[in-house]
């Protein structure tokens, strides 16, 4: 598995791009880097059937979040409420820093 550099971390704010969640924003809970795929909270919801066992003894259908691809999210600015792709800067002390291209404002996670 090829697992490519990724820009998006935990507790970013993204935007999903395709699929039945289209167009909704929602907050990264999880990124798996080995399969390239996010975790958001609120989209990609699935049911599972749980039979009852020790930590859920009555069983039944439970609603969880399933990963979304890497390809399928976008990024969000929070100072220009935007969509963005993002370009990697240096600071004088020598921190990488993700900043907005539209606007050139750093984005904190």
């Amino acid at each position: 598995m090829n697992s490519e550099k990724s820009h998006i971390r935990r507790d970013d704010k993204v935007k999903v791009l395709t699929g039945k969640d289209r167009g909704k924003i929602g907050k990264v809970l999880k990124v798996i880097r080995k399969e390239n795929r996010v975790v958001v909270e609120s989209i990609n919801k699935v049911k599972r059937h749980q039979k009852p066992n020790f930590k859920n003894p009555q069983g039944g259908i439970i609603e969880a979040e399933a990963p979304i691809h890497l390809s399928n999210v976008q990024l969000m600015c929070n100072h220009c409420l935007n969509p963005i792709r993002i370009k990697m800067k240096v600071l004088e002390d020598g921190k990488k820093v993700r900043v907005c291209r539209k606007c050139n404002e750093t984005i904190e996670a």
